[in-house]
């Protein structure tokens, strides 16, 4: 399982749910590009430790761009950003999920929906 940006997100302020999911999960990869989404909202310090001693602590590997992840963004972007908006980031973290042959825990399901083949995971912050 891959965990998206927004996931983690909700774990760093607190949410339950989000702990919860991620504790279930157990195991889990994040791509290259929700480590640096991740990093562009830290405010401090204190928060760039606590996250990275919550990466090392559960053992989450960090899954880095590579050739065929970045010509399969590539292919998605071409094909979905006119008709669906698609950004850089969901395309490089769609393509790393695709790559991989892994599934996506999000709760921002719409971003990724067109995207055949890939297994989406609705993460709800909420009730």
């Amino acid at each position: 399982m891959i965990v998206d940006t927004d996931v983690l997100i909700w774990y760093m302020r607190g949410n339950p749910r989000a702990k919860r999911a991620l504790d279930e999960l157990g195991q889990f990869e994040i791509s290259a590009v929700t480590y640096m989404e991740v990093l562009q909202g830290i405010r401090n310090q204190d928060e760039l430790r606590s996250f990275k001693r919550f990466l090392v602590g559960r053992g989450i590997s960090c899954i880095a761009i590579d050739p065929s992840i970045s010509d399969r963004a590539i292919y998605f972007l071409e094909r979905y950003v006119l008709s669906h908006g698609m950004r850089m980031g969901d395309a490089l973290i769609a393509a790393t999920v695709d790559i991989r042959g892994e599934s996506l825990l999000t709760a921002n399901v719409a971003h990724y929906k067109m995207l055949p083949g890939i297994r989406v995971n609705r993460f709800k912050p909420t009730h």
